[in-house]
Formats: C-alpha cells, sequence, structure tokens
C-alpha cells in the first residue's frame, strides 16, 4: 500500500520513479497480487494514469487488463476501472479534446493512428469482444456504462472487423438492443449512440435491429424528449433511424407496413408563432424532413416508393407539410429542405400532385402554392439554393403528370389569359422568367417550360400557338420566334443554354415544331454560324447545343419545307462545317464536366450559379439523340427515301394492328358485358326459385293446418249427433237447453276460427299477387312454370275444401234449427214451469240468424276467390309467355357469341399474318442500319406505367 500511496502522489523517500516504471509495477502488481484490494487499486492507479500516458498503458497494460475481466467478474468495482482504463487508451475523443491550437497539423493523424491500433490489437482476439458484450449485459451502472462506451469506440475505429464479430457472436446484437430499454437514461441515450456506430454500412445488422423492434422504441424515445422540440437525444435517434432506413428496401418496407409513417405526422405540427427557433430544433427538423425523403428517394425502388407516398397522404403527412410551406417565419433552411421533400412526396405520384395543386396560400386574394413557389424561383433576390428547390419542386409535380402540364402550358394559349391581369399564372411568370435580365431566372423558366413539354407532344403543338407582346405597335411574335430572337442577340452563356434546351425538347419529336422553327429563314445560319467558329472553352458547350438543335431539325424532318429538306441541310453541314466537326462539336455536351454531375440525381444541386448549366431530364434527352443524330447525319438521300417508305409502311400497318386491336378489345367488352348479363340472369333465376320453394313450404303448411280442422270438425260433429239421440230418448230438460246453449257457443267460436284463417289465406293470395306479377317481368326457367302450375292448382284444391266445409256448416246449422224447433215445441206442451226457456229459445233464434247470415258472407268471399284465382290464372298465363320470349332472347344472345368468338379467331389470323410482314419489315430496317424500337418492349413499358398508375389509386 505504501508504493500505492507513492504512485498516487503521496510522500515517499528517495527519486520519484519515471511514468514507465510506474506503469510496469503496476501492471505487475496486477498480474501477480493474490489479494483482490491490491489488484483493484492499482487498476485504479492505472486509470489515472491513461490519459496521460496513453501509449505507455496501452502497450504495457492492456493485456493485463483483458485478463482482469476475465477472472475479477465478481467485483464490479476493478471491472468498472479496467474497461474505463481501456476506453481512455482506445478512445480517441479524449485526445482530440486536450490538444491545443498550437500543436502540428498531423497531430490529429497520429491519435487516430494510435486509436486505430491499439483497437486492432484488442479485437485480434474475437473473444474479448464477446466478452464485453457479456459485461455489457451486467445490470450494474459501474459496468454497463463503461462497457458501452468502450464499445462505441471500438466501432469507431474499427467499424468493419467489430461489427462481423458482433454479427456471428450469438444474440449479439439481441443484447445490445436491450440498452433502449434502460430506465437509466445516460445509458439509454449512450446505448443510441453505440446502435448508430453498429448500422453504419452493414445491412444485414440494420435488418436484424429493425426486427428486434427498434422503430418502436425509437418513436416513443421521440415522443417523450417532445418530438422536434426535444433535445440531442432527440437528433441521435433520428441519425439511427436515418442509418436503418437509407438504401435499405426491406426495413423501408417495414417501416411502411408497421405504420410507422402515421407517426411522423406530429413532428411537423407547427404552430402560427414561428419565431425564435433553437439551433437544436432546427436541426432536430432538418433531420425529420430527410427521413421523410428517405422513404421516397427517387433511387428507391419505383413501387416502394409510390406505397409510402400515398401512406404519406393518407395519414395527413403531406398536408402537414404543405402547411409548413405556406407559414411565415419558418427559418430559410428548414423552408427549402421542406419544398425539397414536399417535390419528392409528390413526384410521379398524381394523388399527391392533384392535392398539391389545390393547395393555396393564406394571402388575399388566395394563390395557388405552385405561383407563389414560381414567384420565389424568379425572383433574383431570393437565396440561390431556395430557387432550386422551387424548381425542383416545380419538376416533381409535373413528372408523368400529363394533367398538371396541361394546366400550366393552357396559362399561356390566348383562350384562357385573364384578360383583366388582376392575377398573375404560372405561364405568365414563366415568361416573365424566361425574358428577364438575370441569367439564372432565364436558366429556371426555360427549364422548367422543357418539363411542362416533357414526353408530351400535344402540347409541344399547343405551344406553337402562344403569342407575345414585344412592344407597342409592333405585331406579336410567337413563343417560338421569340426565343431564337434572344438567343442570336448574344446573351449570357447560362441564358442561351437554357433557351437551346428548351428548343431541344420542344422540337424533338414533333415535326410541327420542327416545321416552324426552319420556317424563319434566320435560325438555320445562325445556328451552322455558331457551330463552325473556333470559340473558347466556355463556348464550347453552346456549340455542341446547337449542334443538337441541328441534329433534331434534319431527324425530326418530314421535308415540308422545299428549302430545307433533310439532304439540303445535310448538304449545308458537309459544306460550311464537315461532318466530322459536327460529330465533335456534338460531342462536347456529353464530355462536359457538368453534364455528368446533372446526369447523376433528378435533385438539381450546384454549388453556385455558375455551375447551373444542365437539367437531369435533358441529359437523358441527349443520351438518347446524340447517336440517331450521328446515324442521320451520315446516311444518303437514298436511304433517307428507303428509310421514310418503310416508315409509312410500318405505320400503315401499325394503323391497322391499332384497328384490329380496337375490334377486339371492343369484342371483348361485348362479350364480358354479355357474360355478366346472363350471371345477372342467373342469379335471379336462382332467387326466383327459393322463393317459390319457400312459398311451396308455407302453402304446404296451410295445407296440414287445414287436415287438422277437418279432422276437429269431424269429431264436433260426432259428438253432436250421440248429444242430439240422448235428448230423443230421455226428453227434454233445463240442463239439455242449457248444454245446447253452450254447443251453440262453441260453433260460433269455430266459425270465427274459420272466419280467421279465410282471412290469412286472403293475405297469402295477395302476397301471391305481385310474386306472380315479379315472375312475369323476369326470365324463369321450366322449372319456376311447373312450380307456378302447382301453387295455381293447389290454391284450387284448398278453395273446393273451403267450399266442402262451409257446405257441411250450412248442412249442420240446418239440422240445429230444425231441433231447436222441435224443443221448443215440446218444451210449451209438457211443462209451463219451462216457460222461463222461451228467452233462451229467441237468443237461439238470433244465433241461427247471425248464423245465416255469417254463412252468406262465406258465399260471397268463395266467390270473390274465384274471381281473384281466375286473375292469377292470367297472371301465370302472361308470365309464361314472357318467359317464351326470353329463352328465345337468351339463344339468340348465345348464337351471336358464337359468331363474335368465330370472327375474333379470324381476325387473330390476319394479326398473325401482320405481325410475320412487320417482323421481315424491321429485319429489312436493320439490316439498313435503322435503329427500330420492338413493339412489345414499349407495350410492356406502357403497360407497367399503367400498372404503377393503378397501384397508386388502389390505395386511395
Amino acid at each position: 500500500m505504501n508504493f500505492l500511496r507513492g504512485v498516487m502522489g503521496g510522500p515517499s523517500a528517495g527519486p520519484q520513479p519515471s511514468g514507465a516504471e510506474t506503469i510496469q509495477k503496476l501492471c505487475d502488481r496486477v498480474a501477480s497480487s493474490t489479494l483482490l484490494d491490491d489488484r483493484r487499486d492499482a487498476v485504479r492507479a492505472l486509470k489515472s494514469l491513461s490519459k496521460k500516458y496513453r501509449l505507455e498503458v496501452g502497450i504495457q497494460a492492456m493485456e493485463h487488463l483483458v485478463r482482469v475481466l476475465q477472472t475479477d467478474r465478481s467485483d464490479s468495482e476493478i471491472i468498472g476501472y479496467a474497461l474505463d482504463t481501456l476506453y481512455n487508451v482506445i478512445s480517441n475523443d479524449l485526445e482530440e479534446e486536450e490538444q491545443d491550437d498550437s500543436e502540428e497539423e498531423n497531430s490529429p493523424k497520429q491519435v487516430d493512428d494510435l486509436g486505430s491500433q491499439f483497437t486492432e490489437i484488442f479485437i485480434k482476439q474475437q473473444e474479448n469482444v464477446t466478452l464485453l458484450l457479456t459485461l455489457v449485459e451486467e445490470f450494474d451502472f459501474h459496468v454497463r456504462w463503461p462497457g458501452v462506451k468502450l464499445l462505441t469506440s471500438l466501432l469507431k475505429q474499427q467499424g468493419p472487423q467489430v461489427q462481423q464479430i458482433i454479427l456471428v457472436s450469438p444474440m449479439g446484437v439481441s443484447r445490445l438492443m436491450d440498452l433502449l430499454a434502460d430506465s437509466r437514461e445516460v445509458i439509454r441515450n449512450d446505448g443510441v449512440l453505440l446502435l448508430q456506430q453498429l448500422t453504419k454500412s452493414n445491412a444485414a445488422i440494420q435488418k436484424i435491429v429493425a426486427f428486434e423492434n427498434a422503430f418502436e422504441r425509437l418513436l416513443d424515445i421521440i415522443t417523450e424528449e417532445g418530438n422536434s422540440d426535444g433535445g440531442i437525444v432527440v437528433e441521435d435517434c433520428l441519425l439511427l433511424l436515418q442509418n436503418l432506413l437509407k438504401n435499405n428496401n426491406s426495413n423501408q418496407n417495414f417501416f411502411k407496413e408497421g405504420s410507422y409513417i402515421q407517426r411522423m405526422k406530429p413532428w411537423f405540427e407547427v404552430g402560427d408563432d414561428n419565431c425564435g427557433w433553437s439551433a437544436q430544433k432546427v436541426t432536430n427538423l432538418h433531420l425529420m424532413l430527410q427521413l421523410v425523403r428517405v422513404l421516397v428517394s427517387p433511387t428507391n425502388p419505383p413501387g416502394a416508393t409510390s406505397s409510402c407516398q400515398k401512406a404519406m397522404f393518407h395519414c395527413g403527412l403531406l398536408q402537414q407539410l404543405c402547411t409548413i410551406l405556406m407559414a411565415t417565419g419558418v427559418p430559410a433552411d428548414i423552408l427549402t429542405e421542406t419544398i425539397n421533400t414536399v417535390s419528392e412526396v409528390i413526384r410521379g405520384c398524381q394523388m399527391n400532385q392533384d392535392y398539391f395543386a389545390s393547395v393555396n396560400a393564406p394571402s388575399n386574394p388566395p394563390r395557388p402554392a405552385i405561383v407563389v413557389l414560381l414567384m420565389s424561383m424568379v425572383n433574383e433576390r431570393q437565396p440561390f439554393v431556395l430557387r432550386c428547390a422551387v424548381l425542383y419542386c416545380f419538376q416533381c409535380f409535373l413528372y408523368k403528370n400529363q394533367k398538371g402540364q396541361g394546366e400550366i402550358v393552357s396559362t399561356l394559349l390566348p383562350s384562357t389569359i385573364d384578360a383583366t391581369g388582376n392575377s398573375v399564372s404560372a405561364g405568365q411568370l414563366l415568361c416573365g422568367g424566361l425574358f428577364s435580365t438575370d441569367s439564372l431566372s432565364n436558366w429556371c423558366a426555360a427549364v422548367a417550360l422543357a418539363h411542362a413539354l416533357q414526353e408530351n407532344a400535344t402540347l409541344k403543338e399547343q405551344l406553337l400557338r402562344v403569342q407575345l407582346a414585344t412592344s407597342i405597335g409592333n405585331p406579336p411574335v410567337s413563343l417560338l420566334q421569340q426565343c431564337t430572337n434572344i438567343l442570336s442577340q448574344g446573351s449570357k452563356v447560362q441564358t442561351r443554354v437554357g433557351l437551346l434546351m428548351l428548343l431541344c425538347t420542344w422540337l424533338s419529336n414533333c415535326s410541327i415544331a420542327v416545321t416552324h422553327f426552319l420556317h424563319n429563314p434566320a435560325n438555320v445560319p445562325f445556328l451552322t454560324g455558331q457551330i463552325a467558329e473556333n470559340l473558347g472553352e466556355e463556348e464550347q458547350l453552346v456549340q455542341g447545343l446547337c449542334a443538337l438543335l441541328l441534329g433534331i431539325s434534319i431527324y425530326y424532318n418530314d421535308n415540308s419545307l422545299e428549302n430545307y429538306r433533310k439532304e439540303k441541310l445535310k448538304q449545308l453541314i458537309e459544306k460550311r462545317i464537315g461532318r466530322e466537326n459536327f460529330i465533335e462539336k456534338l460531342g462536347f455536351i456529353s464530355k462536359h464536366e457538368l453534364y455528368s454531375r446533372a446526369a447523376q440525381k433528378p435533385q438539381p444541386s450546384f454549388s453556385s450559379p455558375d455551375h447551373m448549366m444542365f437539367d437531369h431530364e435533358f441529359t437523358k434527352l441527349v443520351k438518347e439523340l446524340e447517336g440517331v443524330i450521328s446515324k442521320a447525319i451520315y446516311k444518303s438521300s437514298e436511304e433517307d427515301k428507303k428509310e421514310e417508305e418503310v416508315k409509312k409502311t410500318l405505320e400503315q400497318h401499325d394503323n391497322i394492328v391499332t384497328h384490329y386491336k380496337k375490334v377486339i378489345r371492343e369484342q371483348d367488352q361485348e362479350l364480358e358485358e354479355l357474360k355478366q348479363q346472363v350471371n345477372t340472369l342467373k342469379s335471379q333465376n336462382e332467387q326466383l326459385q327459393t322463393t317459390v320453394t319457400q312459398q311451396v313450404s308455407q302453402i304446404q303448411q296451410h295445407k296440414d293446418q287445414y287436415n287438422l280442422l277437418k279432422v276437429q270438425l269431424g269429431k264436433d260433429n260426432q259428438h253432436h249427433n250421440s248429444h242430439s239421440d240422448t235428448v230423443q230418448v230421455n226428453g227434454i230438460q233445463v240442463e239439455e237447453v242449457s248444454k245446447l246453449k253452450e254447443e251453440l257457443e262453441e260453433w260460433k267460436n269455430k266459425h270465427e276460427l274459420l272466419q280467421g284463417q279465410l282471412r290469412e289465406k286472403d293475405s297469402l293470395i295477395e302476397k301471391l299477387k305481385p310474386l306472380q306479377l315479379e315472375m312475369g317481368t323476369e326470365q324463369s326457367s321450366q322449372m319456376s312454370k311447373s312450380s307456378g302450375l302447382e301453387h295455381n292448382n293447389e290454391l284450387q284444391k284448398e278453395l273446393e275444401m273451403l267450399r266442402t266445409q262451409i257446405q257441411l256448416q250450412s248442412a249442420e246449422i240446418s239440422k240445429l234449427q230444425a231441433e231447436n224447433q222441435k224443443l221448443q215445441v215440446m218444451n210449451t206442451s209438457t211443462d209451463p214451469a219451462l216457460s222461463d226457456t222461451s228467452a233462451t229459445a229467441a237468443k237461439n233464434l238470433e244465433l241461427e240468424g247471425r248464423l245465416v247470415q255469417e254463412v252468406k258472407e262465406l258465399k260471397s268471399e268463395v266467390k270473390a276467390l274465384s274471381e281473384e284465382k281466375a286473375s292469377l290464372k292470367q297472371h301465370l298465363d302472361s308470365s309464361n309467355s314472357t318467359v317464351a320470349i326470353l329463352q328465345d332472347e337468351k339463344s339468340k344472345l348465345q348464337q351471336e357469341v358464337a359468331e363474335s368468338k368465330k370472327e375474333q379467331d379470324d381476325l387473330l389470323v390476319l394479326l398473325a399474318d401482320q405481325d410475320q410482314k412487320l417482323s421481315a419489315l424491321k429485319n429489312k430496317l436493320k439490316d439498313l442500319g435503322v435503329p427500330v424500337e420492338d413493339e412489345d418492349d414499349i407495350e410492356s413499358g406502357d403497360q407497367a406505367d399503367e400498372d404503377e398508375d393503378g397501384d397508386e389509386e388502389e390505395q386511395d
């Protein structure tokens, strides 16, 4: 212990040992001491020396410290000291903090090398990393926290090697994921930093971390910390989320399927007062916007991007971003990044593009958001990065959006321009920017207008109608003419490059526009003059674009102008420029450094306004046309004629094939409609059959009820006959009169019961009437006809039964009347004491009168039932005739279907012949050296676009 006190700075006798000697003695103490306290004190001393004597401690003590980690795991204190010492030796962070400004420039590099070398020594034994993973599992703060820091430092120094060791270690990544659930914020926050280093550029670890529920935990932390208002912990979580999602399609799909996009919406809820944002909030919101862009990046697979775009619209995230876009007081860099984010959320998604077109700025009067953004783009006082972002937003709005392109171009056409001038339109802003004195505005407006014409021949023709008023008193000139006029005036290089890109896009694949361009006699001499001159490097780009424009005028020339036919233009190039010189100037475009930069990604990103020369979509056009123009220049007139003839023949064949395809599609539609009609009739027939079956079962139930009543009536009649015989034998008594009275009451009740049953039968018949009428209007099968006849026969039988029952009842009533009269006569002649029964007899007579009246009513009802039966029979006959008519129509339809199938087979045979001829002609063209696109490739591309649009519409 005296030795340690001497090392730690206590009083000691004799000369002080050097640092290296002290470290050597401490290492010997750690290796040889048997007491844990001595080893712990020695490791503590090494820790205190490790910052100042980093190299010496690292060389001499690392092996001993690793052994301590292996053997003394029961003591958390010594393990903590050992881990801290190793961290001080391996980490470069502490050394960089202590460096002074006066140190040499190569000092940071030496520090990096030292940390990297010690890390390489430590991970040479993979068991060391595995041991460290085991220690990180310990809950003790003094072990877990330094273990996390040490592992993070190892990943910083030798990331790929440490990642591979952790990846092959059993449950290695899962152990580290538990750090996010630690209740101690220090460990949790450092765990986030550890996972940042662990997931860098390793897709396999990224997938494991994502499937270990990382998204849920990180989003919970961000919410707990206050979303964008949170501190640096939110920033670290967002950086980790970017690592997990960027360029990882599997994790992006998992993020979308897990409904985590919906949880991003609260991040962008900003209040009305947007003043005084903290630097941390700006950073957080910037990273949040970048995370949205990661999910909808144009470099992602189109299907994944499209599904994320739809999800962002449905959860309201796009609407929230548009709110920030139109809000006041938002910092400039956040506004710029928001514009870029909205751009990629709407790019190529028709639903999102339509919504963005409907967004209005909160102004008086309200203006469309597109107009407000274009105002910023053509305003030279706005920041350069903001103007680039607005241009990108406009390009994304028009990407694969023919509807939006038409709306922009329509604001330039004479019929739609606002005559009052109260509101400015997108087209007017573009024209204003195109002809302003600011070259950057000229370039941005030209590129924006070129995107409005991209792959849309109809709009290229419509834009030829646009007329511009140059000055008072002079006649208006076309937009095309004004562009060429400015081009010939020798403006800035950036302006001329923008106008040439617009003209090349406008004239490509549009023969009418080429004719209008060549109609101006000054255009061709100007282009040939520009190409033929030997100018400096700055003008070489303009020369290349002039060569491209002249080549487009040759390639898409329909020879409608005699003085500017293809052959004459080629001769002009040969005489004034030379073919080789022309091809060389044409190649200046693709060889330019700025061309290569623009071709890399759709977003315009330039370090300065001077580098803003090429547009991404234009580079695609150059790549497509450079080869075909070079071939077209060297073709002879005979080859051109042959090519035109072949093209005409191909066009004719294409028209025939298109016609036949249209006929086949129409026939297919008719067949589908007929099939649907047959299916509908079948379903209706099945419904009618089920209805008839239900009716049959109901009638059977009523039959059973009638049979039961009939049996009961028979028993009652037998009882009544036996009772009258006893009266005649034994004579008349007062009790027997009362029994007769009761029997009369019973008959009355039974009569009322029968009347109720008759009423039920009437209601059933009324229900059957509309069903019979419905059967007359619908198609029915032979089964429904036979069941309808059975219904009618059963109704007839039931009516006959009712008649017989009524006759039996009338006979019974007449018999009772006769017996009652006899009883009265015998009553008056035998006993005057029975005179009281006269009142009873009167009542009986009254009852008999009622019974007679009711019998008459029953007879009238039976008559009405018979009439209704006759009418039902007539309806049934009419339904049978309708069924026969429908069956005739069905047979005719089936015959027509057979004929259409036969006609379709004939058409398919004709198509096969046409395809053979087409393939022969295409082979001839290929032999002549003409590039011919395969029709199947074109159709498959179109179909892919249609499928993509259909998928977009379905998720709504």
